[in-house]
């Protein structure tokens, strides 16, 4: 079935509510998730929410979180999420963020005990609407070897950067892995193969089998290189934001009781202190005309930019609405009624 993303952000917001969230944090959650989904990014928009909500019920993520905010200098703030949402860390951090950088030119925030806080291109494209451009790191629980390694010590860490731009934001989003964990996540749970070259098994052996794949280990992109942008971006939100590093680590799908314990890094650049921000969305602007009007390799019918594929997702779902699958709105629907908020369909 297709839902407007109005008919599901009411919807996600009664049931954070439900859970216990107050109810403007609640808001901010549902948006995060809804955003994803119209972009297509299903694996993590709403999909995620039934998890969410059975760590909230089993006292493993705070619905109530007091995040608190240490400025120690111009530019730099550290923030205790309380282990709260993450998609509700995320946002005020970067709002944080670039009230910095509003005054200093950047802004750079740590966050340490946060929650898994779904897809970074949000947080870049909340930067960008203020006129900045936007940085975004997180580490998760461990899922790709160090290279030549066959355990999982890393998480897929991504990394994603936002620019502002004339027609949309210019958003780059990738995790350090060949692929986002949550695809693997869901395969499993839809019982599906995944494609060779993904993961390995607990052995260390190549597996289409996206269960054994869970056990064993996701694979970096680039070899080497997806392992250093990896270890990179665990040094920036674990290890500088004084959260958990590597195997310490939790993950929100096992029946552990602790908190999680993931970190974050926001940063905001206030285009305006480089240069007036019409000649910057001018420049921009020049650039992608020059990219599309590229020659195109032979098969190639059109030169996208990173995250055009996404925009266009999500103007057609605006249109047509969001996708839910039966399991998914089974889901839900359940935790609906053990919270008592009227289900959806």
């Amino acid at each position: 079935m297709n839902f407007t993303a109005s008919q599901l952000i009411e919807f996600c917001s009664s049931l954070l509510q439900g859970a216990g969230v107050p109810k403007a944090d609640a808001d901010i959650v549902a948006d995060v998730l809804v955003d994803t989904s119209l972009e297509g990014l299903d694996t993590h928009g709403i999909s995620r929410l039934p998890i969410y909500l059975t760590r909230i019920q089993n006292g493993r993520i705070n619905p109530k979180a007091e995040i608190k905010v240490y400025k120690t200098a111009p530019a730099v703030a550290n923030i205790d999420g309380d282990n709260g949402l993450g998609q509700l860390v995320g946002v005020k951090a970067m709002d944080v963020a670039i009230e910095l950088a509003k005054e200093a030119g950047v802004g750079s925030v740590a966050v340490k005990h946060s929650n898994h806080y779904g897809a970074s291109s949000y947080f870049c494209k909340q930067a960008s609407a203020a006129g900045m451009v936007g940085l975004a790191f997180t580490n998760t629980p461990s899922g790709i070897p160090p290279w030549g390694g066959k355990e999982a010590y890393f998480g897929t860490n991504p990394i994603a950067f936002g620019f502002p731009g004339k027609e949309q934001p210019v958003v780059v989003d990738m995790s350090s892995s060949i692929v986002a964990r949550g695809n693997i996540i869901l395969a499993a749970k839809q019982g599906k193969p995944i494609p060779e070259g993904w993961a390995i098994d607990k052995d260390g052996r190549p597996t289409t089998d996206a269960k054994a794949a869970l056990d064993g280990a996701v694979l970096p992109m680039a070899g080497p290189k997806g392992y250093a942008m990896a270890l990179a971006v665990e040094a920036m939100s674990g290890v500088l934001s004084g959260s958990a590093v590597g195997k310490e680590v939790g993950w929100i799908y096992d029946e552990s009781t602790k908190p999680v314990d993931i970190g974050h890094f926001f940063i905001a650049m206030d285009v305006s202190k480089f240069m007036p921000m019409n000649e910057f969305l001018g420049r921009m602007d020049q650039m992608i005309t020059e990219i599309k009007e590229s020659p195109k390799a032979a098969g190639t019918d059109e030169i996208f930019i990173p995250g055009e594929r996404r925009f266009n997702k999500a103007k057609i779902r605006q249109q047509e609405g969001v996708p839910v699958t039966d399991q998914l709105l089974a889901e839900l629907n359940q935790l609906a009624q053990s919270v008592g908020v009227k289900p959806l369909g």
